[in-house]
């Protein structure tokens, strides 16, 4: 089943239960998708690895989004966004833990044979690639980071 047709789906659902959060979360991602398909030109289905792009998108937006609340001491604000940030995080795959991701940084690491920080850019790229959709850009970076540094 596509992402549209889920997103459908959890949308009924969420109606029926008059779950205003899940809602307008699934709502955003219904509008994303709609975007996406006219914007590429392309009346027909979007990719899977494009869907799962688009997904993580809205994910951290929503992040930074509470981030930037809790910084501003606005808890009122940044409990809603994390309430979102649940109910879109469903339709992504499943998220690697830190310690397979390091492994992986590490095996790639020495494939590609960097040893500082200016070779960072080559490794996140590969892992990058690797991981699309199963791990998060900033935990990559943060542990590629510590291992070149």
């Amino acid at each position: 089943m596509s992402l549209q047709q889920q997103v459908m789906e959890k949308m009924k659902a969420a109606m029926k239960a008059k779950d205003k959060v899940a809602l307008e979360s699934l709502r955003a991602i219904k509008s994303a998708l709609l975007l996406a398909q006219t914007e590429s030109g392309a009346y027909g289905e979007l990719s899977e690895q494009a869907e799962i792009q688009l997904v993580q998108k809205l994910v951290k937006q929503r992040k930074d989004s509470a981030a930037i609340f809790i910084d501003q001491g606005r808890q009122d604000l940044a409990d809603p966004e994390l309430a979102q940030v649940a109910v879109i995080e469903q339709f992504l795959p499943e998220q690697m833990a830190e310690d397979e991701i390091e492994k992986i940084v590490v095996e790639t690491i020495a494939a590609v044979g960097a040893d500082g920080m200016k070779d960072m850019g080559k490794v996140m790229g590969i892992v990058s690639k690797k991981l699309a959709g199963q791990a998060d850009g900033k935990t990559i970076s943060t542990i590629v980071k510590s291992k070149l540094a």
